[in-house]
This record gives C-alpha cells, sequence and structure tokens, in this order.
C-alpha cells in the first residue's frame, strides 16, 4: 500500500504571513482534501511536510492566540 499522496495536482499558496521577501515564505496547499501539504517556497521540489486536517486546524488555533 502506498501511504504517499499524490501532490501532482497540489494547488500551492504563500502564507498571508510571510513577509514577502525572499527568506521567510511557507506555502500551503489548499486543495488536497483530509491533509494540509507545507513547504518552504525556495525549496519548492522538496521537502514537503503532510499534516492531517484536524493536527492543522489544531495549529492555527493555537498560534492564532
Amino acid at each position: 500500500m502506498n501511504r504517499t499522496p499524490d501532490l501532482d495536482t497540489a494547488v500551492w499558496r504563500k502564507s498571508s504571513y510571510s513577509d514577502g521577501g525572499a527568506s521567510n515564505c511557507l506555502e500551503i496547499a489548499d486543495n488536497c482534501p483530509g491533509i494540509v501539504p507545507v513547504r518552504d517556497s525556495k525549496q519548492s521540489g522538496g521537502p514537503i511536510l503532510v499534516f492531517g486536517g484536524s493536527p492543522w486546524a489544531s495549529f492555527l488555533t493555537y498560534v492564532k492566540k
């Protein structure tokens, strides 16, 4: 069984909290049901971290506090 998600169709967007410069750019893909892929925009070929939707929502709630 292959547990690696197919991210060929992922649509990446830069975080609104990235400073716009060349050094702090985080991208996520919103179009992957049940998972949230995250990558460094300077290294778009990888590595990619993949989080479950629920843990990602918990993380966002925590960092927004």
